[in-house]
């Protein structure tokens, strides 16, 4: 009997009918294609042991001539530096209190690890952090155990709690006159909430009001990163700018652990410019690398030091290689310039010798001119749209975004990235939570990596990948919160923290074969194939299969084989009645020449599943035996 050979096309396409796809993927979970064949993907495997607190949306890298690697991540509790597997906090501190304010501030209470601590007009919220130093025993709990960082549970204005190592073992206040108490700036939203004023979110901690009655939208903390040299630029969505400055390593790590501080306090530290210059709030700052100018897409206007009159449209820029200086001079290049198109600006990106600014409904190109005007800026398309600031990533100079319905790529001109997911896509995303999705390359691979929510869902569970080298995409489940591919790094490193965890891991993927230690489950199912012209059932007796588990670890790597028969494309195949009729399924190792099955129908479906640790296996060309088997 002849043995008919399975070729399928490369990608997974669902946009198309059952009869138009014939011939190529349908679904997939952890493959991809290389050399136009599918393959499971690399597994991941922890960065570190260690934790961050909050939810990493943000991450940015780059190395000093101090021969540090250093990873930035940014949460909606905090900023770390991560080098060497090991965590540095330099989170900015809002406020700081010391003498008669923090006098035996400690209220301890006979065997609870509660501790009531009082400080007038702290400003704090529910969940931020405070640092104590200074302070001695009280109550049976040690100096040690006080002197640490808390997050803090809010009381009311003048107090709030902590949570010790140990109980206390008297009721007493106390803790000295020596202490101290820095409190990091406010935490941020961890997603986008709605609100409706007082008693909502943020509000609700205290007892303040009974809640308003028009909606808001409290939007999630997203960081942006820029190196200037050694120095750091960071600032939070719409927030406050910040400068974290390297320094010299006066001792092991001694520089890392120092905090970053606003833009205005950092320049009255160097003393040499106006800090009232610099703005107070912006949308983004972005390091232009080529001609070393540190740049803010939305900005507070000079002159003005009120973050209410943020600007979402309007670009300013500090004198080259001097991010201190804010006021335009004659003998500087300093200014500023403001867009007209959209209504507020979404994300800056650098790409060759220009930035791309995306707009809420335009792109702008911004290029330094090196003239008195410094930067020119020049309306380049309309009518398109970004999903959120983190959506948008870039390989070998050619951007790539997702927008609100479709993806998009700029290779020096716009243009709409053709996608075969697309309804798969934007038919099942939570728009409401767009600002969660984000976007990476896996350059090793040649593929850029979006993860985004499903419709049913407020955490990103979901990812699509465009393999810009073979022009075809897949898709699958896997939460991420954030992603970077750098080659300061062996691997691609994202981040993940749970819907409602207090915090999460980094994780090295393509590191391995399995889910951190744990088996995955990997696999791809083809759309039905005609066996025979499709106007006979056809027999099928027989699988050759053609399967490659190279790089596996396990002793004995296996995959699952199954045929789902159908006779109309628009009838149950037999794996949508798996009660009623038996699926063809066989199991294949490393060395099985063939299996034997019996089946018998006009379509075929084939998929191919692994669920073993240690498992790596690529799909060829398998054949199967087939012969007429009559019209009825």
């Amino acid at each position: 009997m002849p043995l008919l050979k399975l070729q399928f096309k490369p990608g997974v396409d669902k946009d198309l009918t059952n009869y138009s796809g014939e011939g190529g993927w349908v679904d997939t979970e952890k493959v991809r294609f290389r050399a136009g064949f599918p393959q499971k993907i690399g597994g991941w495997a922890k960065n570190t042991t260690a934790v961050h607190y909050g939810v990493c949306r943000s991450m940015y890298s780059y190395a000093t001539t101090y021969q540090d690697n250093l990873i930035l991540l940014g949460t909606n509790e905090k900023v770390y530096i991560n080098t060497g597997n090991t965590y540095f906090d330099i989170t900015p501190i809002r406020q700081s209190f010391a003498t008669t304010a923090t006098d035996n501030c400690f209220d301890t209470t006979d065997g609870s690890a509660v501790v009531n601590v009082n400080i007038s007009s702290h400003g704090a919220s529910d969940g931020d952090w405070v640092t104590f130093g200074g302070a001695v025993a009280a109550g049976g709990i040690t100096a040690d155990e006080l002197n640490t960082e808390f997050k803090i549970t809010l009381v009311d204005a003048d107090n709030f709690t902590i949570t010790v190592a140990s109980a206390a073992t008297s009721t007493v206040s106390g803790g000295g006159t020596a202490i101290t108490a820095a409190f990091q700036i406010s935490i941020g939203f961890a997603s986008t909430t709605d609100g409706y004023g007082w008693s909502t979110s943020t509000w609700g901690r205290s007892t303040w009001g009974s809640g308003g009655t028009t909606p808001f939208k409290f939007i999630q903390r997203d960081w942006f990163f820029g190196n200037i040299d050694n120095d750091l630029v960071l600032n939070i969505r719409e927030g406050t700018p910040y400068y974290w400055a390297r320094g010299a390593l006066v001792a092991p790590d001694n520089a890392l652990t120092t905090r970053a501080v606003t833009l205005s306090a950092y320049i009255t530290t160097e003393g040499l410019y106006t800090a009232a210059a610099a703005p107070v709030k912006v949308g983004q700052l972005l390091v232009s690398q080529q001609d070393k100018h540190v740049i803010a897409f939305g900005a507070v206007p000079l002159g003005s030091t009120d973050p209410d009159l943020f600007d979402p449209m309007l670009i300013r820029w500090a004198d080259q290689d001097t991010p201190t200086q804010w006021t335009p001079a004659s003998t500087n290049s300093a200014g500023d310039i403001r867009l007209s198109r959209g209504s507020k600006i979404v994300r800056a990106f650098p790409t060759r010798q220009e930035v791309l600014v995306l707009t809420d409904s335009n792109l702008y190109t911004l290029q330094f001119l090196g003239t008195t005007d410094v930067f020119g800026v020049q309306p380049y398309s309309d009518n398109i749209s970004v999903m959120g600031p983190r959506a948008v990533s870039s390989s070998n100079d050619v951007v790539y975004w997702m927008g609100k319905d479709k993806f998009y790529v700029y290779d020096g001109r716009v243009r709409t990235l053709p996608c075969t997911l697309r309804e798969h896509v934007f038919e099942d995303i939570n728009l409401d939570q767009h600002d969660q999705v984000v976007c990476g390359t896996n350059e090793e691979w040649s593929e850029i990596w979006w993860f985004y929510p499903c419709s049913t869902s407020n955490w990103n569970d979901l990812y699509v990948v465009y393999n810009y080298k073979d022009n075809l995409w897949f898709h699958g489940t896997l939460g991420r919160t954030a992603w970077i591919d750098s080659s300061l790094q062996r691997f691609p490193l994202a981040a993940f923290t749970a819907e409602g965890a207090a915090s999460g891991y980094l994780y090295n993927h393509e590191d391995g074969l399995d889910d951190d230690g744990s088996a995955m489950t990997a696999y791809a199912t083809t759309n039905d194939v005609d066996l025979g012209e499709g106007d006979k059932y056809m027999l099928t007796k027989r699988v050759i299969p053609d399967v490659n588990f190279n790089k596996s670890t396990a002793t004995t790597p296996e995959v699952t084989i199954q045929l789902a028969q159908r006779n109309f494309p628009g009838s149950a195949s037999s794996s949508d009645v798996a009660d009623t009729q038996t699926i063809a399924e066989a199991t294949v190792g490393d060395y099985t020449d063939q299996v034997f099955i019996r089946a018998r129908a006009r379509q075929m479906a084939f998929k191919i599943q692994s669920d073993g640790l240690g498992v790596m296996w690529r799909l060829g060309s398998p054949r199967v035996e087939v012969r007429e088997d009559g019209k009825r």
